[in-house]
């Protein structure tokens, strides 16, 4: 679990190298931050029906858009990151943030699978072989097992993973990006 948490800790600490850097030399045009608003609130979309269908440390959660894609809350940060470097205005930053993603979240994927297999098991190996990693299928996991189906999203849920912090960091995000616009203009 210490690993775990310093993963999370290093993650969300070493994204301000790119932050702040990205906000400094960003050159937003109106076009950009449309197109990268509406990527990063498909993100935010995908991340909260995520979040409100997950049960962490509690089941396997092979229904909702984890029947379509094993990792739907690091797709969604994807689409999220790349709508913001992508309103950003600078090829650089889009470059740096596939880099930092790749490194980050590879490292994450694996370390997770090998905990949900030890978890789950045969359950778990079953999922994998149907279900992509990363890029959704269009047809959802049909294996079952998963009581997630009972409940499906939960608001709560999505409260109580805080992913609602994820929403706040877009609104800021884009918020500074069109600040920064404005004061171009």
């Amino acid at each position: 679990m210490s690993r775990r948490l310093d993963l999370r800790k290093l993650r969300l600490r070493a994204v301000w190298l790119l932050i702040l850097p990205f906000y400094i030399f960003a050159a937003p045009a109106v076009n950009l931050l449309w197109w990268g608003a509406g990527l990063s609130a498909a993100g935010l979309a995908l991340r909260a029906w995520a979040a409100g269908s997950i049960r962490k440390d509690r089941e396997l959660a092979t229904t909702g858009p984890y029947a379509h894609t094993r990792n739907p809350l690091y797709l969604g940060s994807f689409m999220l990151g790349t709508g913001v470097t992508l309103a950003g205005g600078l090829w650089v930053f889009g470059v740096a943030f596939l880099v930092f993603f790749f490194l980050v979240y590879r490292a994450t994927v694996r370390r997770e699978a090998t905990e949900l297999e030890a978890r789950f098991g045969e359950s778990y190996t079953t999922y994998v072989a149907q279900v992509p990693a990363v890029f959704p299928r269009i047809t959802g996991y049909q294996g079952g097992g998963s009581d997630s189906a009972r409940g499906g999203f939960s608001p709560a849920r999505y409260l109580r993973n805080r992913e609602w912090e994820a929403a706040l960091g877009a609104v800021a995000a884009f918020g500074l990006l069109a600040l920064k616009l404005r004061l171009w203009l």
